[in-house]
């Protein structure tokens, strides 16, 4: 089996491919166009494996992303290239809609004329066996929660960001090439992701690289912002179990049961790095910032028999460590943030 994984040289996309490499007899294939998220040292350990393979460029590319249909006979699509930090789409918010909904477009028009064969007597297209496009999304298509509650797979789509528009954008139009095409697609949505190799843009790897630093922690308004944490490797986890087990046209909510307030998670990395709570420095809140996120999984849990593996003290543990014992990587990493 054949797969295309776009975006595999971020953080998410890179731990699916280790995984998938690691679990199954797959041929991978990873587009990327290698921006600032983009880093090739994630994949360090599989660069070697003969069954993996690295294509540098845009999913925007219509030519190119053909030609990586036919020349290596893709039979699956996992989609995580994206823009993804909410900061930079409210700064430029167009970088993201060319990407996350032009890109998504292309990859879809791409698999469509591609894995289709023929039209059946009543006007649908048919497609070859065992094809899937799967779209890695976010629970922040569904906007903000109140106090209570939880954004299930029926929740309604309402984006408050220039990213999560562009996301839910993207969702929409995979889930139209599902109804209009019958192209075979599946939906993940999941909450804020933790782990190794994560760009020091993201709340967590950042105030690891601030404190080693010994520079003052910035957090948004009064830092009681609410969010659900799943470790990536439960993530990827996830997405494996939809790959293989998800029924097509589907949504699948993938959430870590991790609630926290972001002030919380600020202090605990503060007092497991033995730093002074002094350091955090309430700055102005960012724009349209959504005040709580919170997935309910019981659908992937019950239907699909999938659970997290990670307690959130536990990976969080873990990813603290790795930063600290990752100085090389931290540092060249943090040269490439300090230039943007």
């Amino acid at each position: 089996m054949n797969m295309l994984v776009t975006g595999g040289a971020g953080f998410i996309g890179s731990n699916f491919i280790k995984r998938m490499l690691a679990n199954h007899s797959y041929k991978i294939v990873n587009l990327d166009a290698l921006t600032y998220a983009g880093n090739l040292e994630n994949l360090t350990d599989v660069l070697d494996d003969a069954n993996y393979h690295f294509i540098k460029g845009d999913i925007r590319d219509a030519e190119l992303v053909n030609h990586i249909l036919h020349r290596h006979d893709i039979q699956m699509i996992v989609n995580f290239a994206a823009e993804s930090h909410v900061d930079r789409s409210i700064a430029n918010p167009e970088t993201f809609l060319l990407t996350n909904v032009l890109g998504t477009q292309t990859l879809l028009e791409a698999a469509k004329n591609y894995w289709r064969e023929l039209k059946t007597s009543d006007g649908n297209w048919s497609y070859k066996d065992d094809v899937k496009f799967v779209q890695i999304s976010t629970d922040e298509v569904y906007g903000s929660l109140g106090e209570t509650g939880y954004f299930t797979e029926q929740s309604t789509i309402s984006p408050n960001s220039p990213y999560s528009a562009s996301k839910a954008a993207a969702d929409l139009l995979v889930g139209a090439y599902y109804q209009t095409y019958g192209l075979p697609a599946i939906i993940t949505r999941c909450s804020n992701n933790y782990g190794p190799n994560q760009f020091p843009e993201k709340l967590i790897p950042l105030m690891i690289n601030k404190l080693l630093k010994g520079e003052m922690l910035p957090v948004y308004g009064d830092g009681k912002q609410v969010r659900d944490w799943i470790h990536v490797e439960d993530h990827c986890s996830a997405i494996d179990c939809v790959l293989h087990n998800g029924e097509i046209g589907e949504v699948y909510n993938i959430g870590g049961n991790n609630e926290k307030e972001n002030i919380d998670i600020v202090k605990y990395i503060v007092n497991y790095l033995n730093s002074s709570e002094e350091l955090i420095a309430f700055v102005e809140d960012r724009l349209g910032h959504d005040r709580r996120y919170a997935i309910d999984n019981s659908k992937i849990q019950n239907e699909l028999g999938w659970n997290p593996a990670y307690t959130f003290e536990q990976g969080l543990k873990l990813t603290i460590d790795w930063y600290v014992e990752n100085p090389t990587w931290m540092e060249s990493v943090s040269r490439q943030f300090a230039s943007l």
